[in-house]
């Protein structure tokens, strides 16, 4: 009969008769039954005659371990048992890398494991777990190289530990390390040792060592693509809802907080977590530093935060999810023995900034945690995570602290890097809060400014008085009386429309007191019979028109008076230029309304100026900025319930005044008027030829765009319409123009080292004659030719401005001869001095004087 070799020669020399032969004596059952056939060795020495086929069979068997087991420390427990047995090691163990404080450190995860030892007491519990960092011992340094290392004796390598051993009392003698890698990340090293057999692990070892820890490898890479594709949908899942509830929530930071932490608890996989909120204030208060300071109370010398503030916890919100029931507790002002202050480790991460992980930490001599239950609820601290909360301005504002992770494992850097991001969010979300804060406190300051001036500005009880005297007439004031008897009243005390002329587009005011102004507007409403059918009471209508007279500033032209004169023309274009059969009483009785406030506040300088000065006015406005401040100004003084004089309007109605409001007074801004005149000249030229008055009433009133383009003419002719009063009054608003535009012209020179454009420019003066007649022919002329082609009613006003156009081509006229003059008297002057230059040059005779000059240069003539 023929050895083994023989046989094995004769069998690969004949193929055919071997697979014929396996066919016949191995059946499929067989294979079967060897495949799935319990591994039982009695003698582990004789492991190496084990058989291919039954090789086979553990590999097959850690498949499906592999397979069916989803605990990851089950599943490599089974595995470290066949690869100890396969070694013939005597113990094999599995360490665990992680990281924690940012300071990598393995530790014990499954230990002491051999062929027979159950997974219960090879795995190790977290509160029993050996640490020690990656520098130490031949397993840190495999960790930490990422390579297999053979030891043959471990007395011999300067980097073996007995740390271990010292712990364990177990005796080493030999071993073989081997990292488990995730790419060129390290997830843990397995270790085994002592030889049995032999003095050190063979190369053959290492081969099988190799062959077999493929199958850790995987377990271990697929249990960390799953643990990390947690930890990324946890980050995310708490980043995402922590997001979305602080801007929900801009109001408070401590709702904003709880919002936030609250929604993500579920993420955060821990059993309890405790929020502190710490004390912004920076400086004491005067008076609670005089007993510091007279020495009656000593000086503060407790922890401060690295900003230095005194570490106090105003508020303590306690998130306890242990239980079967959640319960969230909010502790004002809470004691020093609280438990998730008593240990100390709240004031230290406050007052150093450090993220604080530890674990075990009834060990811990640093820190005084409770050993024992820290409530009736039996809850014990066994691993804590703390972490600041700090703000954009890198403050410290609050104290995140996590207790007990629910696996019982110590938090990991995973759980560093989650809660970071959640409490970094919550520092920076404290952004919001601080400026919704800082907004309320400017509003709430713009309020009592705004009340401050409103004190100043609103017409006094004394003031109301002297135009409806109800206390001399009923002895009686305003409230007591009778609306009927104080409309009476008022009206008899105003003015006549006819007496002083303001149904005439001729109108001036120079006549009249400012007083008188005052009551000429009331005399307006009461004309256009506004205020008896939208019951506006007496007392809020003096009360209003005498605000808007001091909310004009005293300056030299667009004061109160040119406010008054736009009111006036819009009156009277309406009432004598029968403007208002377009227009509802409503209509009217805003567009004379808004004409009175058009320019109320005016500084005495325009648009362009407030640009290029930089003024608030320009930063809050980007366009027709100072008509938008005296907007805003007018719908100040609507809101002020005693200055309202549409307060009995529906909200409809009130709603159309306050957009007629933005169409009239926007529309002063020179700058839309030459936009706006192309379409009103459309209207002009679809109205003139209409045969009926009623066909032109229908082709406005029905279309609100053509209302709005006419009103918004008529506030450009009511502003401009000082240049069609008559001549001594216009050539007096005139030199008033040019002295406010003059003045401006001075700040922009000494203000803003700017040269002023001519007409801003008082070294110019003379030019004025010029400058109106360019004024009255390229912006002023439009408007009221149209309109007295619109309606032949309005013509005065073009008769005017013609009239004074003639006037000041005459005066500029004079001042052209006069400068004519000049400089023919300038010419005349400097003719001597060129004849003497002439008789001084070389080669030239007196016989020469009086020939044509043939060096055009030296003479200045062409």
């Amino acid at each position: 009969m023929g050895d083994k070799d023989s046989v094995e020669k004769y069998l690969e020399n004949n193929p055919q008769f071997a697979k014929e032969y396996f066919d016949k004596k191995l059946r499929p059952e067989l294979i079967t039954t060897a495949f799935t056939e319990n591994l039982e060795i009695k003698d582990p020495t004789s492991f190496k005659d084990v058989s291919q086929i039954q090789e086979a069979n553990i590999i097959f068997d850690l498949v499906k371990e592999m397979q069916s087991e989803i605990v990851m420390e089950k599943a490599l427990h089974k595995v470290l048992q066949r690869v100890c047995m396969i070694l013939n090691a005597d113990r094999c163990s599995y360490f665990d890398l992680r990281s924690r404080n940012g300071i990598p450190e393995l530790t014990t995860m499954l230990f002491n494991v051999t062929p027979s030892t159950k997974f219960e007491e090879n795995l190790v519990n977290p509160t029993g777990e050996i640490v020690f960092p990656i520098d130490m011992g031949v397993v840190g340094y495999t960790a930490h190289s990422k390579k297999m290392q053979n030891i043959p004796d471990v007395t011999k390598n300067n980097r073996f530990s007995d740390f271990v051993d010292k712990q364990t009392g177990y005796k080493t003698k030999n071993m073989l390390t081997y990292p488990i890698m995730a790419d060129k990340e390290c997830l843990g090293v397995v270790m085994a040792l002592n030889k049995i057999g032999a003095e050190e692990f063979s190369k053959a070892d290492e081969e099988l060592w190799n062959k077999y820890l493929v199958f850790a490898h995987v377990i271990a890479l697929q249990h960390h693509t799953a643990y990390m594709f947690n930890v990324e949908s946890r980050r995310s899942q708490v980043l995402l809802w922590s997001a979305s509830k602080v801007f929900e929530e801009l109001t408070d930071i401590e709702r904003q907080f709880h919002k936030a932490l609250y929604t993500v608890r579920i993420y955060l996989n821990c059993e309890r977590y405790s929020v502190g909120l710490l004390d912004m204030t920076k400086e004491k208060e005067f008076y609670d530093e005089w007993p510091v300071k007279l020495g009656d109370v000593p000086p503060y010398s407790g922890p401060k935060t690295p900003d230095g503030r005194e570490v106090i916890f105003y508020k303590i919100i306690d998130y306890l999810l242990e239980g079967p029931k959640e319960e969230i507790k909010v502790i004002p002002g809470p004691p020093i023995d609280h438990w998730a202050l008593v240990s100390g480790l709240p004031t230290y991460v406050s007052e150093n900034g450090f993220i604080c992980n530890m674990m075990n930490v009834a060990a811990d001599d640093y820190f005084t945690f409770q050993k024992e239950a820290v409530d009736e609820s039996g809850f014990v601290i066994k691993n804590v995570l703390s972490l600041p909360i700090v703000n954009k301005k890198e403050e410290i504002v609050g104290i995140a602290t996590f207790f007990n992770r629910k696996d019982g494992k110590p938090f990991d850097e995973h759980d560093e890097q989650i809660t970071e991001a959640l409490t970094q969010f919550l520092g920076w979300s404290v952004l919001n809060c601080d400026t919704y804060d800082r907004l309320n406190r400017m509003e709430w300051r713009k309020d009592i400014a705004q009340e401050m001036l409103m004190c100043q500005s609103r017409c006094t009880n004394t003031e109301m008085q002297s135009i409806l005297n109800t206390k001399e007439k009923f002895d009686a004031d305003p409230e007591d009386c009778d609306q009927k008897e104080m409309y009476k009243l008022l009206r008899s005390n105003c003015p006549v429309a006819i007496d002083v002329d303001l149904l005439l587009f001729s109108f001036s005011d120079f006549p009249v007191t400012e007083h008188g102004l005052i009551m000429c507007g009331i005399r307006c409403f009461f004309e256009l019979n506004v205020v008896e059918k939208f019951k506006v009471p007496a007392e809020t209508l003096t009360r209003w028109m005498y605000t808007v007279r001091k909310g004009y500033r005293d300056i030299t032209y667009h004061n109160w008076r040119h406010g008054f004169n736009v009111g006036q023309t819009m009156f009277c274009l309406l009432q004598t230029g029968r403007l208002r059969k377009y227009y509802s009483d409503l209509d009217a009785f805003a567009m004379v309304a808004a004409a009175f406030c058009h320019d109320i506040d005016h500084r005495g300088t325009n648009n362009l100026y407030q640009t290029k000065s930089g003024s608030p006015l320009a930063k809050l406005h980007g366009s027709s900025i100072m008509e938008r401040h005296h907007l805003e100004y007018s719908k100040t003084l609507m809101a002020e319930e005693s200055l309202n004089i549409f307060v009995n309007l529906q909200k409809r109605q009130f709603e159309t005044v306050q957009h007629l409001f933005d169409v009239c007074i926007i529309a002063t801004d020179l700058a839309l008027y030459f936009k706006k005149r192309t379409m009103f000249q459309n209207i002009v030229n679809a109205t003139e030829p209409m045969e009926t008055e009623k066909d032109k009433i229908e082709h406005i009133s029905n279309n609100a765009i053509r209302k709005e383009i006419i009103m918004a003419m008529m506030m450009t002719g009511c502003d401009l319409s000082a240049i069609t009063k008559p001549w001594e009054v216009q050539s007096k608003v005139a030199l008033m123009v040019a002295a406010e535009f003059w003045e401006q012209g001075d700040l922009e020179r000494t203000v803003l080292d700017q040269q002023p454009i001519p007409m801003m420019d008082r070294n110019c003066a003379a030019e004025l004659p010029k400058m109106q007649c360019g004024f009255i022919q390229f912006v002023c002329a439009f408007v009221y030719k149209e309109f007295s082609r619109f309606h032949v009613e309005i013509t005065p006003m073009f008769d005017g401005l013609n009239n004074n156009l003639k006037n000041w081509k005459e005066l500029a006229d004079i001042h052209a001869a006069k400068m004519a003059a000049i400089e023919e008297e300038k010419k005349k002057l400097e003719a001597p001095a060129v004849l003497a230059v002439w008789q001084r040059i070389p080669g030239r005779s007196k016989q020469s004087v009086g020939r044509p000059c043939e060096d055009v240069s030296l003479c200045g003539l062409t």
